[in-house]
Formats: C-alpha cells, sequence, structure tokens
C-alpha cells in the first residue's frame, strides 16, 4: 500500500474516533441528563414515602379508634339483647292472656263498671238489688282484671324500652363517631393510595432513567473497544509506515554510499588521467621547448608557440631551482 494510500487510512480512521467521541459525548449528555432526573426522582419518592407513611400512622390510628367504637357500640348492643329477650318474654304472656281472656270491649265494661259503682253508690236499693249489682261489679271486675294484667306488663314493655332506647341512644353517639372516623379513615386512605400510585410512577420513572443511564454507559464501553481498535489499525498502519520509511531511508543511505564511492573512484580516476595528461603534456612540452632551444643554439627560427613553450619550459627549470 502507497503512504498516500495509508495516509488516506489514517485520516478515514480518524474521522471515525472522531464521530464516535462526539457519540460518546452525546451519550454522556444523555447520563448527565438522566442522573440528575433520576436523583430528583429518587428525593421525590423519599418525600413521598415519607408522607405515605405519616399519613399511614394517622390512618391507622382512626382505625383503631375505629375498632375501639366498634367494641364499644357492640358491648352496649349486647345489653340491648336481654331487654329484648324479656320484651319478647313479655308478649308471649300477653298473647298468653289474651287468649284466655273473653273477646270484650275493655271502654264499655269499664264505663259499665263505673256506671254500676256510681249507682250503687248513690241509688238507695233493697238488699237483694244491691247485691245484684254487686256481683254485676265483680264480674266486670274479673272480666277487667285480664286487661289489667295485660297493662301492667305492656307497662313493663314499656319501662324496657325506655332502658332500651338509652342503650340505642349511646350505641348510635359511638355508630356517628365511628361512621364519622371511618369516614377520615377512608379519606387518608385514598390520599395515601393516590400518593402511593405518584410514587410508583415515580419509582418506575426513575428505574427506566436508571437503565438507560447504564445502557448509555454500555454504549460508551463498545464505543471504546471501537476506539482502542480504530488506534490500534491507525497504530499498525503508522508502524508499517515507519518500517517502510526506515527501509526506504537505509536503501536511500545505501544509494548514497554508492553514490559517494562512485563519485570518490571517479575522480580518483579523473584526477590520475589528468595528471597522466599533464605528464604528457610536459614530456612533449619540454621535448618542443628543448627542440626550440637547440634551434636557437644553431641559430635557427623557432615559432611563437615553441618559443612560448622554450620559455615556460624555463621557467619550469628556475623554479625547480630555487624550490
Amino acid at each position: 500500500m502507497t503512504e498516500k494510500q495509508n495516509q488516506s487510512q489514517i485520516s478515514n480512521i480518524n474521522l471515525q474516533i472522531d464521530k464516535l467521541k462526539e457519540t460518546i459525548r452525546e451519550n454522556n449528555d444523555q447520563i448527565k441528563k438522566s442522573i440528575e432526573k433520576r436523583d430528583e426522582l429518587h428525593e421525590k419518592v423519599r418525600k413521598s414515602r415519607d408522607e405515605i407513611n405519616q399519613i399511614k400512622a394517622e390512618r391507622d390510628v382512626l382505625n383503631e379508634k375505629v375498632k375501639q367504637l366498634k367494641q364499644q357500640r357492640d358491648a352496649v348492643r349486647v345489653n340491648v339483647s336481654p331487654i329484648m329477650t324479656e320484651i319478647n318474654a313479655i308478649n308471649e304472656k300477653i298473647e298468653t292472656l289474651k287468649k284466655n281472656m273473653p273477646r270484650i270491649n275493655v271502654k264499655e265494661i269499664k264505663k259499665q263498671h263505673e256506671d254500676l259503682e256510681f249507682r250503687i253508690a248513690t241509688t238507695t236499693m233493697d238488699v237483694h238489688e244491691e247485691k245484684r249489682l254487686i256481683d254485676q261489679v265483680k264480674e266486670l271486675e274479673i272480666q277487667l282484671s285480664g286487661s289489667k294484667k295485660i297493662d301492667v306488663q305492656h307497662k313493663k314493655i314499656k319501662a324496657l324500652l325506655e332502658h332500651r332506647k338509652t342503650f340505642d341512644q349511646q350505641a348510635d353517639v359511638y355508630h356517628k363517631e365511628l361512621t364519622e372516623v371511618a369516614k377520615k379513615s377512608q379519606e387518608l386512605h385514598a390520599v395515601m393510595m393516590e400518593k402511593v400510585n405518584v410514587m410508583k410512577r415515580e419509582r418506575e420513572e426513575a428505574d427506566s432513567l436508571h437503565k438507560a443511564f447504564i445502557n448509555y454507559k454500555e454504549q460508551n464501553n463498545q464505543i471504546y473497544d471501537q476506539i482502542r481498535l480504530l488506534i490500534s489499525q491507525s497504530t499498525g498502519i503508522r508502524a508499517s509506515m515507519h518500517e517502510q520509511y526506515q527501509s526506504r531511508r537505509k536503501e536511500d543511505d545505501q544509494r548514497r554510499k554508492e553514490y559517494d564511492e562512485r563519485r570518490k573512484q571517479e575522480d580518483a580516476k579523473r584526477q590520475q588521467e589528468q595528471a597522466e595528461r599533464q605528464a604528457k603534456e610536459k614530456v612533449l612540452k619540454d621535448k618542443i621547448g628543448g627542440e626550440a632551444r637547440e634551434k636557437l643554439n644553431r641559430g635557427e627560427k623557432v615559432s611563437w608557440d615553441e618559443f612560448a613553450l622554450m620559455l615556460g619550459d624555463e621557467s619550469d627549470d628556475k623554479s625547480e631551482t630555487q624550490a
């Protein structure tokens, strides 16, 4: 893979990492909001629980009072039962008396009885007539005696009913108070149950937010794993690029060494060739200069070039002598 391709792949990995980091930031924002809302709901649940416990305590006090009032009412009603038993017994006795009594008009008999007593008391009569009337009075009194007995029993029933009325009134007082207390207890229970339902919804919402918080944390952990994998891939690519760079550098160093060695060899060869050329030129110059000198010694003409070479040769000789 070329360096350009490697750089492109690293850039792509960095873009992926940036996107994943942005997702983590967004998740962390959601986590923060979830935690804040969850903790707020937990505080509401705690307050609701305290309120519920307070209401429950008040309701339990009222329920205990209802229980006591029921016991007091029932205890009073227990006293009514013997009274009703006695009244029923008296009613049975009255029915028995009525069965043994002839069917009479009590008012009419009473009137007859009063009339006879008034007549006996105010009228002069013989002994036989008086005795007859007295016997009639006795007969009427016998007839009225059953009615008197019944009246006595009715009075007993009336007295017992008055006694029962006292117990009924006392029981009604307890029952009325019981009803009012029970109503307050029911109202408190309704308020408590409404708060329980609200607390339940708040707890469910808090649990949901906590689950969301856990999900975001798990997502972040998975994203961190992806980032570590991408970083590992990027590191691998960079390591490969470094190896390629080191390999190229070694190759470049080797080529540079080879180039320098060639240059040295070429320079040495060039210097050798130049030295050989200069040596040949010097031999030639010395030869021509020598020949020109010989020509001058013989009185022969020499060319300017020969003369210059001759002078150059002499200059070289002087330099060597001075040296």
